[in-house]
């Protein structure tokens, strides 16, 4: 089934001819993808390896050199942000020199329905992507440094350790006494390589100048303690491309989803469009401020005043946080107690 996914660029955008527009469709084993090269198309499937982004390059420079002659014309890439499976192939395609953008796969499902789309395939979702970055121009993705990119790994081991954990305890509750053993020696070994990990991810903060200085910005927040910086440093990259706090709230998923139509008007909800493990972290500390520091009792009695429900107050506590760690990390000054009222 050909579908015409050329529409009419806007202002603004990309005006060189030459300009090439991949659209990838991100999985765990594969990336489907797709070259809008005006109103051709030419599509190609690699595994989601360091060797399959070799082949995706070497067939995309072929193209590019097709299509104007000279190798260096503009490639413009999009891939949605999909669990942890993009990042490699992200970078690898940004250290070549292409601009990629990361972009929310609500909007790319929101673009494909704007073209009415009937079929939804892996090549089908690459062409809408590429679609989506030849018409909205999204913003350019920026790598993370090697020092970030090595304490994202470790805080992405660190937390499966932690569900392997889990898993494993909720197995000994009922497992059959033949397996219990096995499970204890399990356990056992998971919780050692967690104090391992932590220890790993300590000590390369330690090596790390600017992340050390970061971490004790985020330590005089009353409240955060070492996993809690530890995680919200993983992000620490994108949070200093953001230009204000309620960006760094929608990032974690905080901001307010408002349903509003007519005289129908909904309660307000948590979004919950953003990353998950940034929530939380930022849950589990809200809970600690709201019970055990000043200034966050002081917050909740006035939300309590004003009758507030329990669950809305945790949410807003989440969101403050969120406001207040992006304004420590982005000024530059440990946590002042007297602008909230403590």
């Amino acid at each position: 089934m050909d579908i015409d996914f050329s529409p009419a660029k806007p202002e603004g955008a990309d005006t060189q001819a030459a300009a090439l527009y991949l659209g990838i469709d991100v999985s765990k084993a594969k990336l489907d993808c797709a070259v809008m090269m005006g109103s051709k198309w030419r599509d190609k499937s690699v595994a989601n390896t360091p060797a399959g982004f070799r082949s995706l390059i070497h067939w995309v420079e072929g193209l590019r050199e097709k299509a104007a002659g000279e190798p260096r014309s503009i490639v413009r890439v999009g891939m949605e942000a999909t669990n942890v499976y993009w990042e490699a192939c992200a970078q690898a395609l940004s250290e070549t020199g292409y601009r990629v953008s990361v972009v929310n796969p609500a909007l790319i499902k929101a673009h494909a329905q704007s073209l009415g789309l009937r079929v939804k395939t892996d090549r089908v979702d690459a062409r809408a992507i590429a679609s989506f970055c030849r018409e909205r121009n999204p913003a350019p993705w920026t790598p993370l440094s090697a020092s970030e990119q090595a304490l994202r790994a470790l805080m992405l081991r660190h937390n499966a350790l932690m569900q392997m954990k889990t898993q494993e305890s909720n197995r000994l509750e009922t497992a059959a006494a033949a397996a219990q053993t096995s499970l204890r020696e399990h356990i056992a070994w998971l919780e050692a390589e967690l104090k391992r990990i932590a220890a790993q991810i300590k000590q390369h903060i330690d090596d790390d100048p600017t992340l050390k200085g970061k971490r004790e910005l985020l330590v005089s927040i009353p409240g955060v303690g070492e996993r809690t910086s530890s995680t919200i440093l993983s992000f620490v990259g994108h949070i200093e491309r953001m230009d204000n706090a309620k960006q760094f709230a929608a990032f974690g998923g905080l901001n307010p989803a408002l349903k509003e139509s007519g005289t129908m008007k909904a309660k307000a909800r948590m979004s919950k469009a953003g990353h998950a493990a940034l929530r939380r972290a930022l849950y589990m500390h809200a809970m600690v401020a709201l019970h055990h520091t000043v200034w966050g009792k002081i917050y909740k009695e006035r939300l309590q005043a004003n009758h507030k429900p329990a669950k809305l107050i945790i949410g807003a506590m989440m969101r403050k946080l969120a406001h207040v760690i992006f304004g420590v990390l982005k000024s530059g000054k440990p946590f002042d107690p007297h602008l909230h009222g403590a």
